[in-house]
């Protein structure tokens, strides 16, 4: 252990300005008394917003920090709020053990929270030096032991499925090329020789490669799948669904998944006619997407690249209740 004195939790939380809040809280449409899940607490921006409109607010992060420093300043500030740790995958599972069932909202705030992009201990990103660790849940492979110990050619498909970097064999090979690593500053560094990076070009390239990484690692996509299927499960009909993303790869499973859930589930082309719904709905049609404006952007430039995308949870009809009814 280092000679550093232990700062207390509620002294270490981060800054977080939850993005697009009052878009998010109009798409909830809160209610006096509904439930409410917040599935990605992190800083419980959005969970304190949503208690203050009167709903009851259960609130999930897989985050061991998170839970910490939520549970004392729920303490603290007595909001109507309910903490779980575990992923939000499991809502259906978690929400069943704390005894509640259909919920009025649902809402997630996808990929990593400004509180561990922060805090270089965590390892998220190479703004300041700390170890390649990039893990939510603090449990499983860490960064340094993924970069350390796989193939080349697994390293880049990595930075291309979930960096979408064009170059990915390139900096795959000089990865290798420079193992071990053990500090997010030298992923940086081993990234922009690669690529041959200048001080004044306008976008890090190293920003793709920790992107990719730490989608991997955490399985963040397949997490996302999961997750809306759980709300699905969970949202009681008219139950509202809000969901924020910051980067393509997130964007486009939240707008095929709700485009199939409320009917549309073959895109079609001029090549090849739409094709018709096997699916009973069970959204409505998503309401439009929503980017931040240019005085949210001001004030918090992270929220550049985030998109809300929203819908209703429908009932179902008499005529697919029948069938279950038949089919049991």
């Amino acid at each position: 252990m280092s000679g550093v004195p232990e700062i207390p939790l509620s002294e270490r939380t981060a800054p977080h300005v939850p993005v697009l809040l009052d878009e998010v809280i109009d798409a909830l449409a809160i209610r006096q008394g509904e439930t409410h899940v917040d599935g990605t607490y992190g800083a419980g921006g959005y969970s304190r917003a949503m208690a203050a409109r009167g709903a009851h607010v259960i609130a999930i992060d897989r985050d061991p920090d998170a839970i910490a420093e939520g549970r004392e300043r729920i303490a603290r500030e007595g909001n109507d709020i309910f903490l779980v740790e575990g992923p939000f995958s499991a809502m259906e599972t978690l929400l069943a053990e704390a005894g509640v069932g259909e919920v009025s909202g649902v809402t997630l705030d996808i990929g990593v929270s400004s509180m561990q992009l922060d805090r270089a201990d965590r390892g998220f990103s190479f703004q300041a030096d700390g170890p390649l660790d990039m893990r939510m849940s603090q449990s499983g492979m860490t960064a340094a032991e993924f970069l350390n110990g796989a193939e080349e050619e697994d390293i880049a498909d990595v930075l291309y499925r979930y960096g979408e970097e064009p170059r990915s064999r390139r900096v795959a090979r000089a990865i290798v090329a420079a193992r071990p690593l053990s500090r997010t500053s030298e992923l940086a560094q081993v990234v922009r020789r690669a690529l041959g990076h200048k001080p004044h070009d306008k976008k890090d390239p190293a920003t793709r490669a920790f992107q990719a990484i730490r989608i991997h690692l955490n399985g963040e996509l397949e997490e996302l799948e999961r997750g809306l299927e759980a709300a699905e499960a969970v949202l009681a009909p008219g139950g509202r669904l809000a969901v924020v993303t910051f980067h393509s790869l997130e964007d486009r499973i939240v707008k095929q998944f709700l485009r199939a859930r409320s009917g549309g589930d073959a895109g079609g082309s001029r090549h090849r006619p739409e094709a018709a719904s096997t699916r009973e709905p069970t959204f409505a049609k998503p309401a439009k997407a929503v980017r931040p404006s240019a005085g949210e952007l001001a004030r918090n430039p992270r929220a550049r690249s985030a998109t809300l995308r929203s819908a209703v949870r429908l009932a179902p009809s008499h005529k697919s209740v029948s069938a279950r009814e038949n089919e049991a």
